[in-house]
């Protein structure tokens, strides 16, 4: 599953398809085997979330929020 991730992850960098990352990212995120790991993609998903001015940004700055990867305002 998880060499499955890492292609779609590329392919979509490939082809610089940010509503693509930002799925991928999120779904990295939750497929991780430490918070370190699961910080990284999801901020990567925030990112992307950021550059694409997409919604979800709010959701997932919330996220890292939550889990102590990112300062309340």
């Amino acid at each position: 599953m998880l060499e499955d991730l890492d292609r779609r992850l590329l392919e979509a960098h490939a082809v610089e398809d940010r509503g693509a990352l930002i799925q991928l990212y999120q779904e990295a995120s939750g497929a991780a085997r430490s918070i370190v790991a699961r910080n990284f993609y999801l901020t990567h998903a925030y990112v992307y979330a950021l550059e694409a001015g997409v919604p979800e940004a709010d959701f997932l700055r919330r996220r890292l929020v939550e889990y102590g990867a990112e300062t309340p305002d």
